[in-house]
């Protein structure tokens, strides 16, 4: 009888120590099996350039093309990057100085510029002046703003006819000339209309999940970056998440918009996560080690991105807390590009960036959590077939 009593003991510890680790975390280390990889062009750098909508956008888009058939293309992100600057600059002066000016933007301003313009290749336009290897537009963020600041100050009385050629031959001399300028004599040079690569710029949509306004319905989301003020679908974030599942698995990928500035993101760790912040259960010494730690403590032990961590169930008022106090912003767009699942099947987005395949050990792209998802996705950009077809009904698509 004492022999069973021990046994019994033992089993119970074992059995709440077993607790504690399926409540809070494990020893064990991230591992992760493919699910769906589509195909998807070489990671490149944006460098010191607040450009990532192009470079997500424009990597989107070589995935389409991947996807139409037309092989591995290297388009420009720097196309649609001055030509941006051209249309937010006249649209900044006509509003007086009250439309948002800057280096930020959405994934449909790729779309747009591809409609009026057409695309070009990176050998085309590399939108780099002589000698210069990386993106750096400190100097010229900084000279267009001042530029156009001095321009709406309207010191003369009245705007000269001029300034616009003078604000382009800003862009020209940091940027280039663009492809299809009548300085230009090389016919080879010449954007190419986007029809010719089989791109239909009205096939691409945008959609995001917020409560503010009415679901299934359109709206112009509110964030500075969409300076163009374009109407984006809303969905609740239950369909949110299988549109971009849905496209994933049946061979399209996703341009995605939203927050990194979560300390859940770590591109470095090739890893982005909301952790429970309420790690160990009320069993034993584990609950009396964690309530003496320090905040500094627990917030290390929890994001270590090395052992597996429990993550927050995201509800659509938790998303929508965080899109109102400003704690889930619009600051960076990226490329799904698949899915993968951890080693207790929960499922994360192989996302592509564009901070150089050097930024960290996976070649520079890093795996998402569907919370991570959930709570920080501002909006995605797809091609509109990829909606499923009950979703697609009630947006009349």
């Amino acid at each position: 009888m004492k022999y069973t009593n021990f046994f019994l003991i033992i089993s119970l510890i074992f059995a709440a120590k077993a607790v504690v680790a399926q409540d809070s975390t494990t020893n064990e280390t991230y591992s992760f099996t493919t699910k769906t990889e589509l195909d998807y062009t070489p990671v490149k750098d944006q460098n010191k350039s607040g450009t990532c909508w192009s470079f997500a956008a424009v990597s989107f888009l070589e995935s389409e093309l991947m996807r139409l058939g037309k092989g591995s293309n290297d388009l420009s992100e720097m196309f649609f990057v001055h030509h941006a600057y051209v249309s937010k600059a006249e649209r900044y002066v006509r509003f007086h100085g009250s439309s948002n000016f800057g280096p930020g933007g959405q994934a449909h301003d790729v779309i747009d510029i591809m409609r009026k313009h057409g695309i070009a290749y990176q050998s085309q336009y590399p939108g780099l002046y002589e000698d210069e290897i990386k993106h750096d537009h400190g100097e010229l963020d900084a000279v267009l703003g001042g530029f156009l600041k001095s321009v709406i100050s309207n010191k003369g009385g009245k705007l000269s006819p001029v300034w616009p050629v003078a604000y382009k031959s800003i862009l020209n001399s940091y940027l280039g000339v663009i492809p299809g300028n009548a300085d230009i004599a090389d016919i080879n040079r010449a954007p190419i209309p986007s029809n010719t690569m089989g791109l239909n710029p009205d096939d691409y949509i945008e959609i995001t999940s917020y409560t503010h306004h009415p679901f299934y319905s359109s709206f112009v989301l509110e964030i500075p970056d969409n300076w163009s003020s374009s109407s984006y679908y809303n969905v609740p974030i239950d369909n949110m998440v299988s549109i971009i599942k849905n496209s994933l698995q049946n061979g399209y990928t996703v341009c995605w918009d939203g927050d990194v500035s979560d300390r859940g993101f770590s591109h470095k760790n090739g890893l982005a996560i909301i952790p429970d912040m309420q790690p160990i259960s009320s069993a034993g010494t584990e609950m009396s080690k964690w309530e003496q730690m320090s905040d500094k403590e627990r917030a290390e032990f929890i994001y270590n991105f090395k052992e597996i961590r429990a993550e927050k169930v995201i509800t659509q008022e938790m998303r929508q807390e965080a899109f109102n106090n400003f704690q889930s912003t619009d600051d960076h767009l990226m490329h799904l590009v698949g899915l993968v699942k951890d080693q207790n099947g929960k499922e994360y987005f192989i996302t592509k960036n564009s901070w150089s395949d050097k930024s960290n050990d996976n070649g520079g792209l890093l795996n998402m959590s569907e919370s991570f998802v959930r709570l920080n996705t501002i909006a995605i950009m797809i091609h509109k077939d990829a909606v499923p077809k009950d979703i697609r009904i009630k947006l009349n698509l």
